[in-house]
């Protein structure tokens, strides 16, 4: 017989499944329907995925029963059958495998997202129906998954602990890697929820396995219960139309053993993931030593001496609307455009000490995203305006289709005409309901083709209605690049596209690969518009392993990867520049645009590579 589910966590890492919702997605199954209601359309679809995660070596298997509430049931006109719904759920995942696994009922919160002002009698209602239903039907613990708030996860909890004294998994969704969506510090939260009877408390969903682990690094060693993480496989990304995620089942691996030896008892996937993630993490914790049993010898890594900055007061006047634009800069010599990213507070110190130190660097403008992956991030206008006001460096704003209808689009638009700021980058934008605001809408009026070419409507001094402005904006519009794809030629096709809706320039994104950078050359030699190639410096080893496993659009190569793993701090830095600066060393043989990004502020990092490009261009001649 075998034991229960907290002892049998007890005694060592074991592993959970994979996500059913997205993966039923990749299956081929429609969107914008109950996929718990399949439980009784299609119960052989069901089990069918439950078997494959069971055979991918699976311990833990979930029931289809996330979103099975009154509340939610009832958008559906379901709502009558949540009881018949949960049952059959659990009866799916028992026929499906074998005595051994066991199953846990899948209670998502009602509240977070499109719920959050849903009444809390309402929600001890749902809960209370949804849990009466999974305990009649014998599973064999429950999980409270994907909950923002303390409160209503503890809700929960004690509803269940009124009813029985079943295992209980408690998993938080979180960005910030200290506290709760509600500002409760993650410790304190852990604390209160194993005080009223948590099992195991843990993460799930909303970040990767870098964004969980750093999480799962802030708890303090003395809380005394198993964790629990089901990270997603990194940042969802559409092409062609449909959702992907690019974190491979070879990352999963690697991270599972990081988990594990952070103390980490149960380990699964959520969005994202297949029944090859899981498989990837039962085979690295099949045989799992704890760390402290390892005897493979550390490596030693020289210390580097770190990149020192000199930021000066400033005294330099605004840039004046008669400089030569970016466009008219890059057809003469090399240019570099920097990225810093606008700060997730209300302290802007460090931007602007960044915007200055770049400045003085020679820098020729500094561009800053839109809330990229859709996290809150400070209004890049606001930014815009001050260092082009106080550091008298030019401004280069990105306007992502994502947060603002063709109304806000066209205000914003004609704001920046307003404060002098001609140079924009237009982008599509992560999807809304993967950032930091779940709840939020992600608007796309306008696709990235659509935006290039209203901006440049305003600059014949006509509205996006068609009415007439009294006069012409004088817009410099860029567009983005992904080459990091399988099939480049296509990527070209399309980025063709944005060159004949009027795009004036290209920045891409990240290229880690030489050879990659002298394709790019090749395949875009025909287009009549200047690139600004993207390099962006490695911060450590699980920056380098981030980045290519979790973040849309960025493909490190094996060698790179090779080079950072392992390094942290200044010896990580350090490699990351000296990569960079062999990259650039290509890049400055083909292109003469140069686009930089800064990683986490460590605007050091940027300004040596702008001095370098600056100190080297003389032994590359000018692109035509």
């Amino acid at each position: 017989m075998k034991p229960d589910l907290r002892t049998a966590l007890a005694m060592r890492p074991m592993v959970g499944d994979g996500a059913m919702a997205t993966y039923l997605y990749q299956l081929g199954l429609p969107v914008g329907v109950s996929f718990e209601e399949f439980n009784l359309l299609k119960p052989d679809v069901i089990a069918d995925v439950h078997r494959r995660y069971a055979a991918a070596g699976a311990e833990v298997i979930e029931t289809n029963t996330y979103s099975a509430q009154h509340n939610k049931l009832a958008r559906y006109g379901l709502e009558k059958k949540t009881e018949e719904i949960n049952a059959a759920g659990v009866a799916i995942a028992r026929r499906a495998v074998s005595e051994d696994a066991y199953v846990v009922g899948s209670i998502g919160a009602v509240r977070g997202g499109a719920g959050k002002n849903v009444r809390t009698a309402i929600v001890r209602r749902d809960f209370e129906e949804q849990i009466g239903a999974l305990l009649a039907s014998g599973v064999d613990g429950l999980l409270l998954e994907t909950f923002f708030d303390l409160e209503e996860l503890s809700i929960a909890l004690g509803i269940i602990r009124k009813q029985s004294d079943i295992s209980v998994i408690c998993q938080f969704a979180v960005e910030d890697p200290y506290r709760t969506h509600d500002g409760i510090p993650l410790a304190d939260a852990f604390r209160r929820l194993k005080g009223e009877g948590a099992d195991v408390i843990g993460f799930n969903c909303r970040s990767g396995p870098n964004g969980i682990l750093r999480a799962v690094e802030t708890l303090p060693s003395d809380l005394g219960l198993p964790l629990s993480v089901f990270p997603n496989a990194g940042i969802p990304d559409y092409v062609d139309g449909k959702v992907i995620y690019s974190a491979s089942p070879e990352y999963f691996a690697t991270s599972a053993v990081r988990f594990a030896d952070s103390g980490v008892r149960l380990i699964g996937g959520c969005c994202g993931t297949t029944p090859e993630h899981i498989a990837a993490i039962a085979g690295a914790l099949k045989n799992y030593v704890p760390a402290t049993e390892r005897s493979a010898q550390p490596v030693k890594v020289e210390a580097a001496e770190p990149i020192a900055v000199q930021v000066a007061e400033v005294t330099k006047p605004p840039v004046t609307p008669s400089e030569p634009s970016i466009v008219d800069l890059v057809r003469e010599r090399h240019t570099v455009i920097v990225e810093l990213d606008p700060p997730r507070d209300l302290d802007i110190t460090k931007f602007m000490a960044g915007a200055q130190a770049l400045k003085d660097a020679q820098a020729d403008a500094l561009t800053m995203a839109d809330n990229s992956l859709a996290v809150t991030r400070m209004s890049n206008m606001a930014l815009a305006a001050l260092i082009k006001e106080r550091v008298g460096i030019r401004p280069l704003a990105h306007i992502a289709c994502r947060d603002r209808n063709l109304i806000g689009t066209q205000s914003h638009m004609m704001g920046f005409d307003a404060l002098g700021i001609d140079h924009v980058l237009a982008v599509t934008g992560d999807p809304a309901k993967f950032g930091d605001l779940p709840g939020s809408s992600s608007v796309y009026d306008l696709t990235s083709f659509e935006i290039i070419k209203m901006i440049k409507q305003l600059n014949e001094g006509i509205a996006f209605s068609g009415k007439p402005l009294k006069q012409k904006a004088n817009f410099i519009v860029g567009a983005a690049f992904n080459p990091n794809v399988k099939y480049l030629d296509k990527a070209v096709q399309r980025l063709e596209r944005k060159i004949a809706s009027g795009a004036d320039y290209i920045m891409t994104q990240p290229v880690y690969d030489a050879e990659l950078i002298e394709r790019i050359a090749e395949a875009t030699k025909h287009l009549n518009v200047p690139i600004f190639i993207g390099i962006f410096p490695l911060a450590s080893g699980r920056n380098a392993e981030y980045l290519h496993n979790e973040v849309p659009g960025i493909q490190l190569s094996d060698a790179v990867r090779q080079r950072m793993s392992g390094l942290e701090g200044a010896e990580g830095r350090a490699e990351g520049v000296k990569i960079a600066q062999e990259l650039l060393d290509v890049a400055m043989a083909h292109f003469n645009g140069i686009y930089l990004m800064t990683p986490f502020l460590a605007y050091e990092m940027t300004v040596a590579l702008t001095k370098y490009v600056k100190d080297n261009s003389k032994n590359y001649a000018p692109r035509a």
